[in-house]
Formats: structure tokens, sequence, C-alpha cells
């Protein structure tokens, strides 16, 4: 399941940006202007994952960032500041307060999704062998390179393998082409190869997959996810 993302940032063209790329990349969100509510709010939602202005109206994010790491409840989860100020003491106090990081404004939305992609995979070890994925009647054995749905085996090439391989390990996420072109046929391919290709064998794999192939869910105008429940 897609991980959830609590923001608090009272600027709303930021927080609107913010809000639009996180689900661009698969993952669910609940939005906050206001400090206030932030603590009670965490308690009721159990997000995997908090992005926390400093400066807020109501109750500023190091008194948020207090009441969280004091409460049992919203203790354990990870904690991304979100300040304009750039003295170095306000980012020390934010991380001795427990903040498991920091982004300083103005931050570009890729330095963001990759400190937001770290801090999850810090907070959230992995639930599946690397070797091995199961959902449904799908199963993959990445050290045999097989695939099986129902048990009997299914003929993929490598390239679909590897396309698979991405989608079912993506926990959700929302993969453009220009991402599975990257991870399937190499850095260097993805600037040669069009996003056409993508869908070629995103089709071809479904065929294949049968009754599976409905897994590969097609987000329109970007690229594709796998679902995985």
């Amino acid at each position: 399941m897609e991980a959830k993302i609590l923001v608090v940032e009272d600027e709303k063209d930021i927080a609107r940006m913010i809000d639009y790329n996180l689900k661009k990349e698969g993952y669910r969100t609940i939005l906050l202007h206001d400090g206030s509510y932030a603590a009670m709010t965490a308690g009721k939602e159990r997000p995997d994952l908090i992005l926390l202005d400093l400066m807020l109206p109501g109750l500023d994010g190091l008194d948020v960032c207090r009441r969280l790491k004091a409460d049992a409840k919203t203790s354990r989860i990870p904690i991304i500041m979100l300040t304009a100020k750039s003295e170095e003491s306000d980012k020390i106090l934010g991380l001795g307060l427990g903040a498991d990081d920091y982004v300083t404004k103005p931050f570009s939305v890729k330095e963001l999704l990759a400190r937001v992609q770290a801090v999850l995979r810090r907070a959230r070890p992995a639930t599946v062998p690397a070797d091995k994925f199961k959902v449904g009647t799908l199963e993959l054995d990445i050290s045999k390179v097989e695939a099986r749905v129902k048990g009997t085996a299914v003929e993929l090439t490598s390239k679909e393998f590897e396309l698979l391989k991405a989608l079912a390990f993506s926990d959700g996420r929302v993969l453009s082409r220009e991402d599975l072109l990257g991870k399937v046929w190499g850095m260097d391919a993805a600037l040669e190869v069009e996003t056409r290709t993508v869908d070629v064998h995103v089709g071809t794999l479904r065929k294949k997959l049968k009754s599976e192939g409905k897994r590969i869910i097609t987000v329109k105008n970007y690229g594709y996810r796998f679902e995985g429940q």
C-alpha cells in the first residue's frame, strides 16, 4: 500500500504544489494549513510521514514536533521539516527535537521527493524478500528470472521481466514512462528509446499475464503503477 503523508504548510501555493507532486508519485496526502490540529490529526490518521513547516499559524512547527514526539501514538512517525530559515541553529533545534530531515525553502520538487523516499525507506523496512514477490496468483522469483501465474510459468522476454519487476517492486508508486525507460533499458537508452516502447511492452505484458495483467494500471498522461492489493 502506498504511503500516507501529512503535509502541514500554511503557504497554500506551496502546499498545493507539494500535494500535486506527492500524488503524482502515488502517495496519499492529508493537507493542513495550521499547526493547531497537526498533532491531533497525526494521532488519528497515523501517517507514514509528516512534512512539517517551521513557521505556522496557531502552533509553530517546533511546538508541533515536540507534541508529536511526546505522544506514544505519534512518536515514531518520521518528520521532514520545511523551513524558509537558513540559520543553522533552527535546523539543529528541529533535528534535536526528533525531526528526521529538513528541507530549506525554496526547494526543488526532485529534492523534496528524494528526501521523502529516503526517509520512508529508513522508516519502513522492506516487507518482501529481495528476490521474491507474490500477489494474488502472480509470483516473481528474481534469482531464477521466473514469473508464474496460478503456478504456471509465463514466458517473458528479458525486457518484459525487468518491466514487471520494476512495477511490482515500486510499492504502488506511479512510474513515468521515462522512469521505466531508465530502469529497464538503462539511463543512456532512456535518452534514445521512444516512450512508446514502454506502452508496447506493457500491452504485451498484460496479455501474457492474463487475469493478473489488470494489476498494471495506466495513469493518464504520466505512466503506470502496479496494483498490489
